[in-house]
């Protein structure tokens, strides 16, 4: 017993310094258990948050007051550390300060887990991350800067009174916003020039005989440095781990699931099943239909047939626009007859797959359609298929072209393909969606093809959503609404949210039914 409570403390203890700054590397995983709810919610949260600022560090400049802004309300909402009190009393507003360190503590190794296993997965975590850092630390006070510095070992060496004297000029005219003035009131840090490569890079410091001299609002640069180097190299640790981690049954359909994770709204349940006719899906392909779903009509109507990936994703996305079971199956009969496939090898080969996707044949599951992180991260496409996100998947040169093809003015191409190459694949078909609906501003965040054909419907609509049932975006509010509050519904709905995408993922038990012949 006394072995037990000693451990016991000695945890709680350790926990209390951990958490006794609201920033931190990283460097010690949690040592408690939690159980697969709390896992899964805190993961997800954590997810949203990181999808947020991919998205605000594209339509902003990082660091603006209107990025900050929008970043600071969402972490708000999702209840991670920001500007804390002195202490650790339960506020009226929800979680204590030491509740949301330790939800970011956990959160962070339980992404880890599931972002380690590629290196575009890793890449892409660490720059959220690193961004994420940035906008933490520069929001501390300076007293809590240096103490983050000390806690973490960063001990620069600030230069003498008379050293900074003596190099007056020359701080002044090679640091940006120091004037003579200021040069005497703040610290500068004297530091090997290998750790502030950027900032030598865009020749910001002064550089003397190996060393630069930082002023102190600077030394973020330093930070984020050592920041994404430990993380860099602690994912490519973790990764090394991974097969004992997914010996677990529990963990690893979770883990799998959160790199192809989708955290909106959910497509599956049809509330306008039959409010589309098929004599309308050629026109509403050009008018609102995403670019990868486009491409797989304009496919399927040449060569009337789509292998199972085109199939697959095409489907589920006409079957959440609201085409109903006979709808689907008249349809596809009526193409694939066109081509080489008779009626009867119709019914024989594919029906049954038709139906199976509407769940009503098989385990008789209610299948999701595919949200763009799947799109973009799962089943590439090979020689022959026209499934995959265009912007991922495609050539950029053949990307120019087909969206030339579709009357995209030549200085949206740039932006488009600009976006492309810095892989914002799903802001570059949001962009897309602006330059073809002649919009500044789409005002929402693209994170699913049926998404944006019911935001395309609706401004062609005038601003009136009358392709879904009127309640399907009170729904939605109502779920924006809850998480703004920070309640306990947020964590309800995310994990329901989560729970429901887990079920998407277990597409593969039905594969065998779909191939090919």
């Amino acid at each position: 017993m006394q072995f037990g409570s000693r451990r016991k403390k000695l945890n709680t203890d350790l926990q209390t310094e951990l958490y006794g700054h609201q920033l931190q590397f990283y460097g010690q995983p949690p040592l408690e258990n939690i159980s697969l709810t709390e896992f899964e919610t805190f993961a997800v949260e954590r997810l949203k948050l990181l999808k947020t600022i991919e998205n605000l560090g594209v339509s902003y400049v990082k660091q603006s007051e209107q990025y900050s802004h929008k970043l600071q309300t969402e972490i708000k909402n999702l209840n991670f550390p920001y500007r804390p009190e002195s202490d650790d009393r339960k506020t009226q507003t929800g979680p204590t300060e030491y509740e949301k360190r330790r939800k970011d503590h956990i959160s962070h190794f339980i992404l880890r887990l599931a972002y380690c296993q590629t290196e575009d997965l890793r890449r892409w975590f660490i720059q959220q991350e690193v961004d994420l850092f940035r906008y933490r630390f520069n929001h501390l006070h300076p007293t809590l800067k240096l103490d983050f510095l000390h806690r973490n070992s960063l001990q620069y060496d600030t230069i003498s009174a008379d050293e900074k004297l003596n190099l007056k000029d020359k701080l002044v005219n090679s640091s940006y916003a120091v004037s003579g003035i200021t040069v005497e009131g703040q610290d500068f840090y004297k530091v090997p020039f290998q750790d502030a490569l950027d900032l030598v890079r865009t020749r910001k410091v002064y550089l003397k005989a190996g060393y630069v001299y930082i002023p102190h609002q600077d030394i973020v640069t330093i930070v984020l440095n050592d920041f994404r180097t430990r993380l860099s190299k602690a994912l490519a640790l973790t990764a090394r781990s991974l097969p004992a981690v997914h010996s677990d049954e529990r963990l690893q359909p979770l883990l799998n699931h959160l790199s192809h994770a989708y955290v909106g709204q959910d497509y599956s349940i049809q509330k306008n099943v039959g409010k589309i006719s098929l004599e309308q899906i050629d026109s509403l392909s050009g008018k609102s239909f995403p670019l990868c779903m486009r491409q797989l009509h304009q496919s399927l109507r040449e060569n009337h047939h789509l292998r199972h990936g085109g199939r697959m994703q095409y489907g589920l996305f006409l079957k959440g626009i609201g085409l109903s079971l006979e709808q689907a199956m008249q349809f596809w009969r009526s193409e694939f007859v066109k081509g080489k496939v008779d009626a009867d090898k119709f019914d024989k080969a594919y029906a049954y797959s038709i139906r199976h996707m509407f769940g009503k044949e098989g385990k008789r599951a209610d299948y999701t359609p595919y949200s763009c992180m799947k799109v973009i991260l799962s089943n590439a496409p090979s020689q022959g298929d026209h499934h995959g996100c265009p912007f991922r998947h495609s050539d950029p040169e053949l990307l120019k072209q087909k969206l030339q093809v579709y009357k995209v003015s030549p200085s949206g191409i740039s932006q488009i393909l600009e976006l492309v190459k810095g892989m914002h694949y799903q802001l570059a078909c949001q962009k897309y969606f602006e330059l073809t609906h002649n919009v500044e501003d789409s005002n929402f965040s693209l994170s699913h093809p049926n998404q944006y054909f019911v935001e395309s419907q609706r401004i062609l609509s005038g601003g009136k959503d009358v392709k879904r049932e009127t309640d399907t975006p009170k729904r939605s509010q109502e779920k924006d609404n809850s998480a703004a509050k920070g309640s306990n519904t947020t964590h309800e709905a995310a994990t329901a949210n989560a729970s429901q995408d887990l079920a998407d993922m277990t597409d593969e038990q039905i594969d065998s039914l779909f191939l090919d012949a």
